[in-house]
């Protein structure tokens, strides 16, 4: 073997050796609360932390039999719902200022961003008090209105440098052929903006489902979403450690299982938009 291949095998194996220690850097803590979601309480305090140990499911059938159940589906639908009105609001607006003609589009666009620039904090009040005024309090309809007017300008700026990417000529040459607008931006345009499209809807996804700020401040108990359901397991008595534990992993399950429903548009989707020409 000449000490060519061997330099070779050597640079994989350490490029294997530290991609295998940064999965398990990064998997650590979701292992970690998954098992303790299948120890009582009692085992997940021990310490040392029992390595083997019986699994049980009591905790994913305690959180389902009480207010858990009626949160994660709060949760389900608001971040569905916010995901859905926002990429049908903000994809055709990205559309319409990437084939914008008027010398002011940029600075429109830049305008679209610098409303996502601003802490979230800095609109909590305001919303809250034109909620109370409007009864938008403690309901789902309150939400999903708060999260698609923080992800429109999300998918707007995303989006629009997918656009920019698709030449002209070819919606021109579709209009030469007698297509409409509507058709050439529905059968041609989006279909090769798919993987922006993906990317785009899993960060919308992310934000409603993950958002605990604007949560706890607009509801009370109907609206109340998952990330603001497993504080009550936190309380005077002690910290109900495997419920927790539980509650996380189930929040977790519907974004792994989103990403992996879309993973082959994801990366191209993340990479893709940041490239023209």
């Amino acid at each position: 073997m000449s000490s060519e291949e061997k330099g070779r095998r050597r640079g994989r194996a350490l490029s294997f050796g530290v991609s295998a220690a940064l999965l398990v850097a990064t998997l650590f803590p979701v292992l970690w609360l998954m098992q303790i979601s299948l120890k009582t309480d009692v085992e997940a305090m021990r310490m040392p932390p029992a390595i083997f140990f019986v699994p049980t499911l009591d905790n994913y059938a305690a959180i389902f039999q009480g207010r858990f159940a009626r949160s994660f589906l709060n949760s389900l639908v608001v971040s569905l719902s916010t995901t859905l009105v926002g990429m049908l609001l903000g994809v055709p607006a990205a559309y319409a200022l990437s084939r914008a003609s008027f010398g002011r589009s940029q600075g429109l666009a830049l305008w679209v961003l610098a409303t996502r620039m601003a802490p979230p904090i800095a609109f909590a009040i305001p919303f809250f008090l034109a909620y109370r005024w409007l009864g938008l309090i403690d309901t789902l309809s309150g939400l999903v209105l708060v999260y698609t007017s923080f992800n429109l300008p999300l998918v707007i700026w995303m989006m629009q440098p997918f656009f920019d990417t698709i030449p002209v000529s070819l919606e021109e040459a579709a209009l030469v052929d007698g297509a409409r607008t509507r058709t050439i931006f529905l059968r041609i345009v989006l279909p090769m903006v798919a993987p922006g499209i993906a990317a785009t809807a899993i960060l919308c996804f992310l934000y409603a489902w993950n958002d605990f700020f604007f949560a706890l401040i607009l509801t009370r108990t109907s609206a109340r979403t998952a990330p603001v359901a497993v504080v009550n397991f936190m309380n005077y008595e002690g910290w109900e450690w495997g419920k927790i534990g539980a509650a996380a992993t189930m929040i977790m399950l519907p974004v792994v299982l989103f990403a992996l429903a879309v993973r082959r548009y994801l990366i191209r989707g993340l990479t893709a938009g940041a490239l023209k020409g």
